[in-house]
């Protein structure tokens, strides 16, 4: 046991820096969408190739930080039933999910997306419209978001089978609140922003 929760640590580890920086590319999506829409209005210039990345980008955002999503608990869950259970059979519940559900899932579409991927990449397959980007790169982020996706199943099926075993407290895995501050930090934390030092107090007393 001791071996799958460190597989967990790691594959929560992975999972946490790919969805921080997945962040990044929600604030290039808004800054191309501005830039794109400014360009039209004032200048009269326009760009497929721009229009498409953004769409790009919030897809990437969408599909790449729903495993991260998993670790934070913050799916949308309907808990007027569940609420009223024990932590136990919570717990019970969500393994049950996770093997009836997510896997299936998540492995239907991994199966899937995988050959539409491929094919994708051997063709250099391209956008149809005028000035279009290569489409390859939004369709390889099929299979991988959900092999992240099943990967991060794994490690909340682990964490919450330790929990079972008496190996985990419940709060490794159940949803937290999380101040701004702290996000900016673990994003830091993480090597995927620069580090702002806080203004210090430089004034001393004259003598």
């Amino acid at each position: 046991m001791q071996i799958l929760m460190s597989i967990s640590k790691k594959i929560d580890a992975i999972n946490e820096k790919i969805g921080l920086a997945t962040s990044w590319a929600l604030l290039l999506a808004v800054l191309v969408c501005v830039g794109n829409a400014l360009a039209r209005s004032f200048l009269n210039l326009g760009s497929n190739a721009y229009q498409e990345l953004q769409w790009y980008l919030f897809g990437a955002v969408f599909l790449l930080s729903g495993a991260y999503t998993l670790k934070r608990n913050e799916h949308v869950r309907i808990d007027v039933i569940t609420g009223n259970f024990s932590k136990r059979t919570q717990v019970i519940i969500d393994i049950l999910g996770y093997l009836f559900f997510l896997f299936p899932m998540a492995g239907l579409t991994l199966y899937l997306g995988t050959p539409y991927a491929i094919n994708a990449i051997r063709s250099q397959e391209i956008s149809g419209n005028a000035g279009g980007l290569i489409l390859w790169p939004a369709r390889l982020l099929i299979p991988v978001c959900f092999l992240m996706l099943m990967a991060q199943g794994v490690s909340e099926l682990i964490k919450r089978v330790a929990f079972l075993k008496g190996l985990l407290p419940a709060n490794s895995f159940e949803k937290q609140n999380i101040s701004v501050e702290d996000e900016i930090a673990a994003i830091r934390e993480a090597g995927l922003a620069p580090h702002v030092p806080h203004a210090t107090n430089t004034s001393s007393k004259s003598h």
